[in-house]
């Protein structure tokens, strides 16, 4: 199955050659790879010229925000499945060949989410990452685990979908898979690591700077699917799910440290 892989980049030179790098290594017999950047200033440009027609599609415009840029990069796509890398993110070695051969034998999947690990600036791994749960209700409870780089999706589902929102400049991800969710799509798990999500102190998650914003993209989406602000018994639903999910990271751990013990 063809895959197209977009990978949105702005001023994030120090880690870009890496990502980069992580996918056009994957060996994989059927990749379109599509890059963006609306305009570095760091020599990212230049990088992105230097792979030369390794990468299918480059795209040096302007937009109005990241959402609106993978919607440009999506656009252009033409394979079966989709996935997106973060400039400063990676996917691990033989990740496409397992998302090709899961897609092909389940076709039923709308959207697979693997596994993966958070990584800090100099690549380290720093937490385990194991998906599950994810639906529209769990993902507003903190009732699930996902990781946006380990999950890929069919075009199909995609191109019926609102798409991401330009408007949203914190969670756009999450808005899109919600909004799939909604849609009915059916969400599928591989035991696999896929990828690496890396925190810094100049990205979204490691610096904080936008938190107050990503709470009010939290909000209006919650109170688009659930039309309804949120409540005391929301909050009731939050503690509980967030406990469960106390109570199957610690029974993921034990059961990690049994199989280590049993080699």
């Amino acid at each position: 199955m063809k895959i197209s892989i977009v990978t949105l980049s702005f001023n994030q030179n120090a880690y870009l050659r890496e990502a980069m790098d992580s996918i056009l290594s994957q060996g994989y017999p059927d990749l379109e790879y599509i890059v963006l950047d609306p305009g570095s200033a760091d020599g990212s440009r230049e990088l992105i010229k230097s792979y030369g027609e390794r990468i299918a599609h480059v795209i040096f415009e302007t937009d109005r925000g990241a959402a609106d840029g993978l919607n440009k990069g999506f656009a252009r796509a033409t394979g079966e499945i989709f996935g997106f890398v973060n400039a400063d993110d990676l996917l691990f070695p033989g990740s496409l060949r397992l998302v090709g051969e899961f897609f092909e034998s389940h076709a039923e999947c709308d959207i697979l989410m693997g596994n993966g690990y958070i990584i800090d600036a100099k690549g380290r791994r720093i937490r385990h990452c194991r998906a599950r749960d994810f639906t529209a209700r769990r993902f507003f409870y903190g009732g699930s685990r996902w990781l946006q780089q380990s999950t890929f999706f069919r075009a199909q589902i995609f191109h019926n979908s609102p798409k991401f929102n330009p408007e949203n400049r914190t969670c756009w991800d999450g808005e899109l898979f919600v909004n799939l969710a909604t849609l009915g799509a059916r969400i599928e798990y591989i035991n696999a690591d896929l990828a690496g999500f890396r925190i810094h102190d100049a990205s979204i998650s490691g610096s904080g700077k936008m938190n107050e914003q990503y709470g009010q993209d939290q909000r209006r989406i919650f109170r688009q699917v659930h039309r309804h602000e949120w409540r005391t018994t929301d909050e009731l639903l939050r503690i509980f799910y967030r406990a469960e999910g106390f109570i199957k990271s610690l029974n993921e751990r034990f059961q990690a440290q049994r199989e280590s013990a049993g080699r």
